[in-house]
């Protein structure tokens, strides 16, 4: 992640006052990401990518997920998804009332994405003398 920040965005102290000051949906989704609660997996809330600011961002399975509320609008949305798609990212998107009112279905919808992002695990070797 190191250089892919823009320096404007680092030195706007932005995301430090969205992480002081989240929405409803943002507190309610992050206590269950943090503490690698789903899948062992670590998230980072309001973490700097490139010109944008993710709301939660798993950078071991490269998952982000974004909250959308009412100041959202679809061409922004849009282009920033495709910049992190570009970037190897899968970004998941949900409406605020979505986290609150089903929230089980969003993090079982996270997990299943985080599960098909997990790297498979090498095979056994046969043990001397097998084989």
């Amino acid at each position: 992640m190191k250089g892919q920040t823009n320096s404007k965005i680092l030195s706007a102290g932005l995301q430090r006052r969205l992480r002081n000051a989240p929405t409803d949906a943002e507190m309610h989704l992050w206590r269950h990401l943090r503490h690698r609660q789903i899948e062992g997996c670590k998230f980072r809330r309001q973490h700097p990518f490139g010109d944008y600011i993710v709301d939660f961002v798993c950078l071991e399975r490269s998952v982000v997920v974004e909250l959308d509320g009412g100041q959202h609008t679809e061409a922004a949305d849009s282009q920033r998804t495709h910049y992190l798609e570009k970037a190897g990212f899968i970004v998941l998107r949900y409406w605020n009332n979505e986290v609150l009112s089903n929230t089980v279905g969003v993090l079982d919808s996270i997990l299943q994405t985080l599960k098909a992002r997990a790297a498979p695990c090498p095979p056994n070797p046969p043990l001397e003398g097998e084989g």
